[in-house]
């Protein structure tokens, strides 16, 4: 998990994906068959300690690290993975398509697969930076990036059809994942439900009954995706109901911190009142009932 600030002024873990894949359960990483591209692939450019603030090389000297191609395998990789949500998810809209993607590109999760391949460990660098260039995230993500770069310039675009195989079997148990957390952001479920059979019925005017937003669930399911217990404090509301219309009093309370107040005629739409606010609280995407007068 990425942590991050919330409006509360607490932090805040950012999904991060991490699905169960065995090492073993990879697809064979393809080969670089040119000795040259792959010397430069692995090649980080403190090895040579050139300068950063060069804008263009020399053309009989062109700088021998994996930069160019990290560059050029981050361009490959993004085009492969939009073509596969939409190939997977043909109905997702741009935007939380582009939110697939960048969990699916990140860092974290290219650093992940860096290590199942081994790719780290032959990376070459300063031998003073060693250690900590190659146990860096950044570093491990930008060596995978630099490999699909290599990949691309050794095969040409006579072998993509290649590389888009091996990295479609690749990132597929990412993508599903990915998909299953944007869906919670958007106040979704996590796994849509099966689409009704459309009857001409269907296809009359919209329903002008506003839809139950259901902010007690969702809230519930996030803290449970992110292991959050929370605890519901009920306070005396003497003197604000009736006997027949009582109110309810609660707080959201995790780890002694509240996340939202709320309050209702039962228990239940007290929480969810609760619920609401802390959902904003927590930045988590809740979509608003629109009206539908036509």
């Amino acid at each position: 998990m990425f942590l991050t600030a919330t409006a509360m002024g607490r932090v805040q873990k950012k999904p991060c994906l991490s699905p169960h894949i065995e090492p073993q359960s990879l697809p064979p990483l393809p080969d670089i068959f040119t000795e040259e591209l792959r010397r430069q692939v692995f090649m980080h450019r403190s090895y040579y300690a050139r300068p950063t603030n060069v804008f263009e090389d020399s053309p009989d000297d062109p700088s021998p690290d994996n930069e160019a191609l990290e560059h050029l395998g981050d361009t490959v990789l993004n085009m492969v993975v939009t073509e596969l949500i939409q190939e997977i998810y043909p109905h997702v809209r741009v935007g939380p398509s582009t939110k697939m993607r960048s969990l699916v590109v990140g860092n974290q999760n290219l650093a992940t697969i860096t290590r199942m391949y081994g790719l780290n460990d032959r990376l070459v660098c300063h031998h003073a930076q060693e250690i900590a260039l190659k146990a860096s995230h950044n570093i491990q993500a930008n060596l995978f990036e630099a490999y699909v770069g290599g990949l691309y310039m050794d095969r040409g675009m006579v072998g993509l059809e290649d590389i888009k195989r091996w990295m479609r079997a690749l990132f597929r148990p990412w993508l599903s994942e990915a998909y299953r957390v944007v869906r919670i952001e958007h106040g979704l479920s996590p796994d849509p439900e099966p689409s009704p059979t459309r009857t001409d019925r269907s296809l009359g005017a919209p329903s002008r009954v506003s839809p139950s937003i259901g902010h007690l669930s969702l809230f519930n399911q996030y803290l449970q995706q992110k292991n959050i217990v929370v605890e519901w404090v009920y306070k005396d509301s003497a003197g604000e109901g009736t006997r027949t219309t009582p109110v309810w009093i609660v707080r959201a309370m995790v780890d002694q911190e509240c996340l939202g107040r709320g309050r209702g005629n039962t228990k239940k739409a007290a929480r969810n009142e609760a619920a609401k606010e802390g959902l904003q609280k927590m930045g988590v995407y809740v979509p608003q009932p629109v009206s539908q007068d036509i």
